[in-house]
């Protein structure tokens, strides 16, 4: 049979996963539990998902999607590299901190050593590290980040460093308010990138 995707139950079916693998963690979760939180009885997800595997990937490329479209609304109408840099990291920490289950499954029920899983959700992630990589280019077109930094470089540091901080964040049982940490890590990412000749064109 083939799987429906959306509808009310889908996205009840994908809710329930994100509580189930934080609680649980993704290799004790079973399909029965995440039936149970959802509601609904178990043959009902088969009717959307092949597995729990398909679960994971199918909830990390939603949640993808959605977090791509709206980072790239608010990043509309941003000029210059730094507020651009900022808008970014504030936003990666704001739907992490309001949705902690989410952030549990993103930083480490997702990066299992399955290869089906990792080519589900590999073109999803990058479609996040191309806006990063706009950012970079368009920090180095004004002037602002060094030219000698090969922007895959850029990328891989500003990701490292968020996804970090979201993952320590994520082990102190999400105590802490995460989008406090934006100034932080936009002046530690700021003065790594910085261009010398920079600290004339704009504003810190």
């Amino acid at each position: 049979m083939e799987e429906k995707r959306g509808g009310q139950k889908y996205d009840a079916i994908l809710q329930a996963a994100v509580k189930v693998f934080a609680q649980k963690g993704f290799h004790r979760s079973r399909v029965s539990q995440i039936a149970e939180q959802a509601g609904i009885g178990d043959g009902t997800v088969y009717l959307y998902f092949h597995n729990k595997e398909d679960i994971l990937v199918s909830l990390f490329q939603e949640r993808m999607t959605d977090f791509v479209y709206h980072l790239r609304r608010r990043l509309e109408h941003t000029t210059t590299f730094y507020d651009t840099l900022k808008i970014l990291i504030h936003y990666h920490f704001e739907v992490m901190e309001f949705n902690p289950d989410q952030a549990i499954v993103t930083q480490f029920e997702l990066r299992q050593q399955n290869a089906d899983i990792n080519e589900g959700i590999s073109p999803y992630l990058r479609k996040y590290f191309r806006i990063i990589e706009e950012v970079v280019d368009r920090g180095k077109k004004q002037g602002f980040v060094k030219q000698d930094i090969p922007t895959v470089v850029a990328r891989k540091m500003i990701f490292g460093t968020i996804d970090e901080v979201v993952t320590d964040w994520v082990n102190c049982n999400c105590t802490d308010f995460l989008k406090e940490m934006t100034e932080i890590v936009y002046q530690l990412l700021i003065y790594g990138l910085l261009d010398s000749k920079a600290s004339e064109r704009g504003n810190l």
